[in-house]
Parts: C-alpha cells; structure tokens; sequence
C-alpha cells in the first residue's frame, strides 16, 4: 500500500509515542517478577505486541486494559516456539530469558529477522550452562537451559541487544555472573537497560562498559510502570518542525537515558529554533545550516538525520554508517539509492555519511520494509518540490502505528 505526501507547512502538537525499547524491557522484568506489574502508557507497535505474546508463552498471564498493559508473572512456557516477528531486540533479548528454563524452547521470527546476525548468542550461553544452537548465525534460535550462571565473554560489535538480554536474566540465575564485553556499541542502550532493571529492584554493576558483575537470586520487584515516550519515533516529528513550520511533542523525558534523545543536539547544531520544558520539546523552522553528528550509538537516528540534512545548506556528514547494515534493511545503501530518486545526493565513504543538501525533488521512495525509511520518506516531503509516494508504508506498524494520524495532526497532507 502507498501513500503520497505534499509539501506544506506544519504546526501543532502530538504525544511521542510509546518507547518500545523501554516496553520490551518492562515486559521482560513483569514476566520474571513476583505479582502484577501494570505498565502506563504502553507499547502496541508490532515489536511490543510479539514481546507481549512471548511472555504469554513464557507463563506470564496478560491483560490489556484501558489503563495499559497488566502482566502477572509467572515462568511456566506453554509452549516450545517462541515467535519474534521482526525484533532483532526480541529475539537477542528472549533467547537469554528463555534459557532460563530447563525446556528445550525454540526462538524464531518473521521478515527481515531472517537476516539478522545472532552468531554473538552461541558461545556465551553455552558458557553459563545452556545448550545452544542457531542456523549458522541466524534464526531458529535452539536453548535448553537452565541459564545458571558464571563467567563468559560477549562480542558487543554488531549490537548491544544480546548483552541487554544477559542482563535481564542472569540476576535471578542461580550463580553469581561476570561478563566481559569486547567492543561494545549502543552504550546508552545498556543505560537504558540499567535503568529499567533498577527500577523493578535489580542491580547489576559495570566497570567502564567492560566488565559487568551480577550477582544472582535477586527478585524482580512487580509494580507500576510507565513507558515513556519514544525519541527515536519522536525524532521524525521533531524533524517536521524545523523542516516546515513549528511542531510540539510532549512525553519526552528530558533526563532520559535514550540514546536518540541526541536528536537535539543535531537538531541546534543546524540552526533550528528548540525549546524544552518539563516533558514537552518545540522545534521551529529557521534557516537551515549543515552539520557534522556522531550517529555510532545512536543509529536509529540516520533517517530523520537524512531528511534533515537534505534541506540543509551544505554538506553534512554523519558518523557510524557501518551500524547500519544489520537493521530491517541494509538501511546505509537504501538511505543511499532511494533519496537519490529524489535529486537527494548522498555518499558513503567507510563510517562516514556524506549528506549533501539543496533542493528536494518529488517522485518515489521505496520502503523497503523499513519502519524508519518510511517514515524518513515522508518528513523529507514537508520541504520538497513536489509529492513523495511512500510505497509500503505499512511497515511503520513495526515502532509507530500512529504515525501518519501525528502526522496529519501536525498539518501534513496525506492521500492514499
């Protein structure tokens, strides 16, 4: 299905959506607790509904409410196939938490998931006591637990989405746990999952991103929770606002330990008008400057980061490409080959991303089956000479089901 979007100016204000990194986490923390956790303000994108089914499969008992989300715990699978549709968090995350089971559980998923590398799970498992076996570095996932703990060494390159997974269940493995990471990306990531696992009563400590040390036999501590907004889905609509008018987004914590909140600073360092009180950010058109930005730990952001520089004076350039080849699509080469169907010139040189800005044309842009190109394709229309259609727009159910009702909610103008 496509949609085509027209250039206009924009004004108004939206609710960002639910953090689905945070969803995921809490959702993980609820199953392995005691009791019923209660998350505000949840997650209903497609990566959190699969979460949400995989608990179910897992023994946790949920009900949806008007209020949010209801998990009761439990640890008793119901089954042996786990599905993670297109999560590359859920299934390098749930393959740690299933192991923790003494059943023969098998982890798999649909689409792009297939693509994704989880040649990083094998070895670390089976060296804290699972039985452990993928497709040659890809989906199914084969764990017999259980995880009991001890010491092992994880490569951190590709994604920081395993280690996440490590720290979610080895605190109430039986064993004290000692992990080293060798080259680890994404470090606001494993902030992030720091603090959800203090927030439900875990600790886990850490030298320097290198070592982390785990002692087990804690318990998750079940209680409210609430998910708060998403940065990375907020980005696209605060990019609106400095490419065509003046755009209000509430729901973003502004000590949050997201890393796409980094949007901001790429955000002024191009000239637009940012103001930030409590939870509500405001970004105003100006004339618009190029820029340089470090994207390595932030990669989710090279999207809105393209369509902002597109209408920047100059050229940009953006740091950390090499993240970008493992995501829903090879997201560097289609950012690559489909903007410049429209007039968009964009170079790759190594880690670096050349962004070279002027005027925008209309035509086509394929998504790819990629959330976040989608969305990308059509924010960089607000500005544009003529309309984008965004073939397969559907794919934004992946992070942001609302998407296209914010963006009409902001003035945009969208036609199927």
């Amino acid at each position: 299905m496509n949609k085509t979007v027209w250039p206009t100016h924009v004004k108004g204000e939206v609710r960002a959506p639910a953090s689905k990194s945070i969803m995921l986490r809490a959702v993980v923390a609820g199953l392995l607790s005691d009791g019923t956790t209660w998350l505000k303000f949840p997650s209903y994108c497609d990566d959190s509904l699969a979460a949400l089914e995989i608990s179910e499969q897992l023994g946790a008992t949920v009900t949806r409410g008007k209020t949010g989300v209801f998990i009761k715990g439990g640890f008793k699978p119901r089954g042996e196939v786990l599905n993670c549709g297109e999560s590359g968090l859920g299934i390098r995350m749930f393959s740690s938490v299933a192991a923790l089971h003494h059943s023969e559980l098998f982890l798999t998923g649909v689409g792009s998931l297939g693509k994704r590398p989880l040649f990083m799970l094998e070895e670390p498992l089976m060296d804290l006591g699972v039985k452990c076996q993928t497709n040659k570095g890809f989906i199914p996932v084969r764990v017999n637990g259980p995880l009991i703990g001890g010491k092992t060494t994880v490569d951190g390159s590709i994604s920081s989405q395993f280690l996440t997974g490590l720290l979610m269940a080895l605190p109430v493995a039986k064993q004290d746990s000692e992990v080293k990471v060798l080259n680890l990306k994404s470090k606001p990531y494993i902030d992030l999952t720091i603090k959800v696992l203090f927030d439900f009563g875990i600790v886990v400590n850490h030298r320097n991103y290198e070592v982390f040390k785990i002692q087990g036999n804690q318990k998750y501590n079940a209680g409210e929770y609430e998910i708060e907004g998403d940065w990375s889905g907020a980005a696209f609509m605060l990019v609106a606002g400095a490419l065509a008018g003046s755009v209000k987004v509430s729901g973003l914590k502004p000590d949050s330990k997201q890393a796409d909140k980094a949007i901001l600073k790429a955000l002024e360092k191009t000239g637009a008008v940012v103001k930030t009180s409590d939870e509500l950010v405001e970004v105003t058109h100006n004339n618009l400057e190029s820029f340089e930005f470090d994207a390595t730990d932030c990669p989710d952001l090279f999207p809105p980061l393209v369509a902002l520089a597109a209408h920047c004076k100059g050229k940009t350039y953006i740091k950390g490409a090499n993240r970008l080849r493992e995501k829903e699509s090879d997201r560097a080469s289609v950012l690559e080959n489909e903007f410049k169907k429209l007039g968009v010139g964009i170079q790759l040189d190594g880690d670096q991303m050349v962004v070279c800005g002027g005027e925008v044309s209309g035509g086509s842009i394929y998504s790819n089956n990629d959330h976040r190109i989608a969305m990308a394709a059509a924010t960089i229309a607000l500005n544009a000479k003529g309309s984008i259609t965004v073939i397969d727009y559907e794919c934004i159910t992946k992070s942001y089901p609302d998407f296209f009702q914010d963006f009409l909610t902001i003035g945009g103008i969208v036609y199927e």
